[in-house]
């Protein structure tokens, strides 16, 4: 690959620290995940992208405990300051709370956070639900906690299902201080019309907010495959509505390497964006994401 690339998007863990992981196993949204559950070290990720011109990249938080939010971060940091990965975090921080400013203060003091993500996606489908409701994105109490993330300079991970994204409208529009990020690009479950429709048209709703940007990743969750034909789709469709300005591939590793490696993941979104000017294709794979995270 001679692509350089930032990877805004991918996990580590120790299996012990995730409740999900230690738990018995329940339907989820990527399908059964038996051979992720385990410890998915540093060491393994950076073996995984070896060669394929990743040369940053973002982590993104896995669903410790709520309790312990910040010994997330601690870990992530230790591991930055002992590897030099990752070069930005994007923590957890609960915002159905009364007043989320205590747990930011505790998040401020690892130096690479550089935002929050709280997923608040809800879905008709029971097992790719994660939020208490669909409109809970527009709770009165997640706005409020949402808007104080200016304050400490942090961006939110905004993940959503196209039926909520109206109300993600909402919460981006009036918060032009905060950099919005939506994960998995919108997350389309299927290529139906009537569902890509409406992924278009929520992707349309967001369009108009400069603090938006949408992150190519997780474009194997629905399928439980790498297919190429679906990323150039959802690349090409991503890209006229929103602009390469605002797209940035992340790998989602390791929940897709259920189905793939990564070197074929990022040669199948190299793939996608080969048509694109040489511009386009700066900004998908590095511009936007070192704008946005301001990886170390």
């Amino acid at each position: 690959m001679t692509q350089k690339i930032i990877d805004s998007h991918f996990h580590i863990w120790r299996q012990a620290d995730q409740p999900w992981l230690v738990g018995p196993m329940v339907p989820r949204i990527f399908g059964p995940y038996e051979p992720i559950r385990r410890d998915y070290p540093m060491s393994e990720y950076l073996a995984d992208r070896a060669g394929t011109g990743v040369e940053k990249a973002v982590y993104v938080q896995t669903n410790w405990a709520k309790e312990d939010f910040e010994k997330e971060a601690a870990w992530l940091q230790e591991t930055a300051d002992a590897t030099g990965w990752p070069h930005a975090i994007v923590a957890y921080a609960d915002m159905t709370v009364d007043d989320v400013r205590p747990q930011l203060d505790r998040l401020k003091a690892y130096p690479r956070v550089r935002g929050v993500r709280m997923q608040l996606h809800w879905h008709e489908t029971p097992q790719f639900r994660f939020a208490a409701s669909a409109d809970q994105v527009i709770d009165a109490t997640v706005r409020r906690n949402v808007a104080r993330l200016k304050d400490y300079g942090f961006s939110f991970d905004l993940q959503l299902f196209p039926g909520q994204m109206r109300d993600g409208a909402v919460l981006v529009g009036e918060n032009p201080e905060i950099d919005f990020i939506l994960t998995h690009t919108g997350m389309l479950v299927d290529r139906e019309a009537k569902t890509a429709d409406a992924w278009e048209a929520g992707l349309a709703a967001m369009a108009g907010f400069d603090n938006f940007s949408a992150k190519l990743s997780g474009l194997g969750t629905f399928v439980h495959r790498n297919d190429p034909d679906l990323i150039a789709f959802i690349v090409d469709r991503a890209n006229a509505i929103l602009g390469s300005r605002r797209l940035m591939f992340g790998s989602n590793f390791p929940i897709e390497k259920l189905w793939t490696d990564y070197a074929s993941l990022v040669a199948a979104h190299v793939a996608a964006a080969a048509k694109l000017p040489p511009q386009d294709r700066e900004n998908i794979f590095w511009n936007t994401a070192e704008r946005v995270y301001r990886p170390a």
